[in-house]
């Protein structure tokens, strides 16, 4: 990957719906070579999917909430069943394996709180594999995701040149 697939990436994050056309103007090759290198990046699965971010306002999902997870213990029987658990529930937007006090911490969103109060007492406290849970409440979002950071100096290779 080199510093033109490195643009094509930053742009596509932005906008995925740009033309071919207008992606081989901004990143300086034509449209052949441009094209190539696009399905080059979708072949070897460094752009894995094209997306749509959605106003969550617009939906009616005003409440973020962070909830860190204590399981029972750390047997793997018990992480696995609380994985499964947790990939069955549309609400969840992300599960990360922390380190730390917590063993899990969830995002999710949801209309207000009485559909939270309805998914964490209905689904999320039922999980026989969980010990402690701790609802943090966003208030506002400060920065929201919007790709990741492909600037030369924060990509590495793996003999730590810079790419």
């Amino acid at each position: 990957m080199d510093r033109l697939d490195q643009k094509i990436l930053s742009i596509l994050q932005k906008n995925s719906r740009i033309s071919m056309a207008r992606l081989s103007e901004q990143v300086g090759l034509s449209l052949s070579a441009c094209h190539r290198r696009v399905k080059l990046l979708e072949s070897s699965g460094i752009i894995e999917a094209y997306t749509v971010r959605l106003d969550r306002a617009s939906l009616n999902l005003e409440m973020q909430v962070f909830i860190e997870v204590k399981l029972t213990s750390p047997r793997r029987e018990d992480a696995l069943a609380f994985e499964d658990e947790i990939a069955r529930m549309p609400e969840v937007l992300e599960c990360h394996l922390i380190s730390g006090e917590f063993d899990y911490l969830i995002r999710l969103m949801t209309k207000n709180t009485a559909a939270y109060e309805k998914l964490y007492r209905g689904r999320l406290s039922q999980i026989p594999s969980v010990a402690q849970m701790k609802t943090l409440l966003s208030l506002s979002t400060v920065k929201e995701f919007e790709g990741l950071n492909l600037d030369e100096t924060t990509i590495t290779a793996t003999d730590n040149a810079v790419i």
